[in-house]
Order: structure tokens, then sequence, then C-alpha cells
């Protein structure tokens, strides 16, 4: 309700008001900012290019999830940069599989946090960490999103399809044909993980 009353404020243009609703979003906008575009001054600048455009359309905001709508704008500013820049990857994932069960890397790589890594195994994690970005950026766009948005930012995918402006079952799609993708990707790094995870990641294919 509180945020509710925020965005009423600021259709009023009440600057206060929106710049709470900054303070609320502005570091998950920034983070899908950074992880679709992987430069730190580009993701400054799409973030404020984001809140200058919501201040701007906030009045367009018809109610639901403000968080998809504020995501689907800093995501729309990734791709309109991304194409400018010719930087968006030509390669097709056509032909993974649907429905990976194969996570066992990705898992390794974006979720396990182990408090006691050895220094070697954190520089390795660390290591590991930029080649997971480094994946993400070879996907698609639509692709990349959908990993950013739920994956990363932990979206649900009714969520992540109203940021994305697409149906429910595009979003699960491009998400597990991403997941293929990047599996198959990181499997080229599988060097790099601790070698308490390496084993796993090396049966995953058998």
């Amino acid at each position: 309700m509180e945020e509710e009353l925020l965005i009423t404020a600021a259709k009023a243009q009440n600057l206060d008001a929106f710049n709470e609703l900054v303070l609320a979003y502005q570091t998950q906008v920034y983070n899908v900012a950074l992880h679709m575009l992987n430069d730190l001054d580009e993701a400054d600048e799409a973030t404020q290019q984001t809140f200058i455009a919501a201040y701007q359309k906030i009045h367009t905001f018809k109610g639901g999830s403000f968080q998809a709508w504020i995501l689907r704008i800093v995501t729309n500013k990734c791709y309109d940069m991304l194409r400018s820049q010719k930087r968006h990857p030509t390669q097709s994932i056509d032909g993974c599989d649907d429905d990976p069960d194969d996570m066992d890397v990705m898992e390794s790589a974006t979720y396990l946090k182990d408090d006691d890594l050895l220094p070697e195994e954190q520089v390795a994690m660390k290591e590991l960490e930029a080649a997971v970005q480094r994946c993400i950026e070879a996907l698609p766009l639509e692709f990349r999103s959908a990993v950013v948005l739920i994956d990363l930012q932990g979206m649900d995918y009714q969520s992540a399809a109203q940021a994305s402006q697409v149906p429910l079952g595009t979003v699960k799609s491009r998400l597990a044909r991403a997941r293929s993708s990047l599996v198959d990707c990181l499997h080229k790094f599988k060097e790099l993980l601790p070698a308490k995870y390496r084993s796993m990641s090396e049966g995953s294919h058998e």
C-alpha cells in the first residue's frame, strides 16, 4: 500500500515520492543493466536513463507490478544501447533442449556460496563468476534478459513475462534455451570450479 501511495504521489509530480521509488529499485535496476551490458559506465547510464524515462512516463503506469514495469524500461534501454553499438551476438541457440535438467554447473557458478572456501578456491570462484558473465553476454538479447530477470534477479515467470512484454510460455522457453546454452558454455570453464564441485559438473553430461 505504501508503494501505491508513492506511485499516486509521483503521478502528481511529487518528486520526493518518486525519489523514494528510485531508492527502492535503483539497486535492482542497476544490477539488471550491469548483467545485460557488462560495463560499469554503461550500466550507470542505463540506470539514469531508466529513471528519467520512468519519471516522464509514470502517468502511463496502470497498476500491477511496478517492479515489472520499471525492469521493462531498463531492459529496453539496454536493448537500445546494445543494438546501437551492434554488440548483440548473432549466434543462435536453436536446437537446445527446451527443458534442461543439467544445471549443476550453473548452480555451482552462480548460487553456491561457501564461507569456508580456501583462498585459492575463492580466486577460482571469482574467475568462474567472470566466465559466467561472459557466457551470459554471449546469449542473444531476449535469452539474456530471461536469465538476468529470473535466475539473477529472482523474478517469477509471470513478472518476468510482464517485464519482457511477452507471453508466459515465451519466457519459459527462452529461459530453458538460455540455461541449456549457459551449461554448454560453462563446461568450457569447468577447470575453474573448486575441486569439490568439479566432479559434479563432469558427471552432468554422462
